[in-house]
């Protein structure tokens, strides 16, 4: 009963402490004021962060603060953890090999592996190094013992009881590899996909507008392919795409855009063009940078066969209909008990 009793205090002081991080997170964002020196630490790793990863952009930093902020909240963490067993405070650690594509990409399996009582063991990507040891700083305002959770390290995860490794397709070999005599939850490539009826107003495309381009498209839940009906009219697409428009300008992005023109175009394949993203007819799921993918279809059904088939790559689908479907702007905006390859985190750690 002791350790039970402790592991609930405990947990509800960690909650209590993400919360305090939500509200930081949140005043940040709006540039409201806040603690100067929550201030100068999230001032610092932002510009430390766009340094180092040029993907990183202000603006993409500040959409993932302001996702975060949404969800770190005590009501929405009590509410979460509620459907699972009670998480027992253990010194056994979790090994965490984060991926870096997106800011903050890597927080949603911390907070699992902290809130399921678990210490984490981190090795930070190295295109996000400072992000996440930031908030982890912040934490420590309301969880004095956050350093004795969480430890970063450069090479090796050193001894571990389970892990969560993301990567690469061919990362995701030797991880499954590596760490075959423990319990792990591997993670491999993935993209989104949407699948458009025509009907779609002005407020859905500009989300899905949102959903392909934020991040430069770079993440699990961006939209990278779309299905559209036969007689589709693409330009009402390119219409919504246009509030996206500066993404050329970031030197990067802008490479990738004349490359992938350039080799369409002496391959003489056939693309749609609005200067700033490129549409290209095939059935593949993930596109490159600057680049979405589309088919046509003439029922729903054969896209949904599609979709089954290829499960494994696919992350979410955006649409106005369907079941197990997000809708249009949601994709980059995922809730706290959304898990990446619809693996539930949670469930796995609690398992004993």
């Amino acid at each position: 009963m002791k350790n039970s009793n402790k592991s609930a205090v405990k947990i509800k002081s960690l909650i209590e402490a993400f919360d305090y991080l939500g509200q930081q997170l949140d005043k940040y964002a709006k540039q409201e004021a806040t603690n100067p020196e929550v201030n100068a630490i999230l001032d610092h790793a932002t510009q430390v962060a766009q340094v180092q990863n040029p993907w990183f952009t202000k603006a993409n930093i500040n959409t993932s603060v302001v996702n975060w902020a949404a969800l770190l909240q005590r009501d929405l963490l009590t509410n979460w953890i509620s459907g699972y067993q009670q998480a027992k405070w253990t010194d056994d650690a979790v090994g965490l090999v984060m991926a870096g594509n997106l800011p903050l990409v890597g927080l949603h399996d911390l907070i699992c592996v902290l809130l399921s009582g678990y210490k984490a063991v981190v090795k930070l990507s190295s295109k996000d190094k400072v992000l996440i040891p930031a908030l982890v700083r912040i934490l420590q305002h309301n969880f004095a013992e956050i350093n004795e959770r969480v430890q970063f390290v450069n090479e090796r995860l050193g001894q571990v009881d389970k892990v969560i490794a993301t990567g690469r397709n061919n990362s995701s070999r030797y991880f499954s590899y590596y760490f075959k005599n423990i319990p792990h939850i591997i993670r491999k490539n993935r993209n989104s996909v949407a699948v458009l009826t025509g009907e779609e107003s002005e407020d859905q495309l500009a989300g899905l507008a949102d959903d392909i381009c934020l991040y430069f498209g770079l993440g699990c839940r961006s939209v990278s392919k779309i299905w559209v009906p036969h007689g589709y009219d693409f330009d009402i697409l390119f219409g919504a795409l246009f509030r996206h428009k500066d993404m050329i300008q970031h030197n990067g992005y802008a490479n990738n855009y004349d490359y992938n023109k350039a080799i369409f175009l002496m391959n003489h394949e056939v693309i749609l063009d609005n200067g700033f993203i490129i549409l290209k007819e095939d059935e593949r799921i993930s596109s490159p940078i600057a680049c979405l993918h589309y088919s046509y279809y003439k029922e729903r059904s054969e896209v949904d066969l599609q979709i089954l088939n290829n499960r494994e790559n696919v992350q979410c689908v955006v649409s106005t209909k369907g079941n197990n479907t997000v809708l249009p702007g949601k994709a980059q905006c995922p809730q706290i008990n959304d898990y990446a390859d619809n693996i539930d985190t949670m469930e796995v750690l609690l398992k004993s």
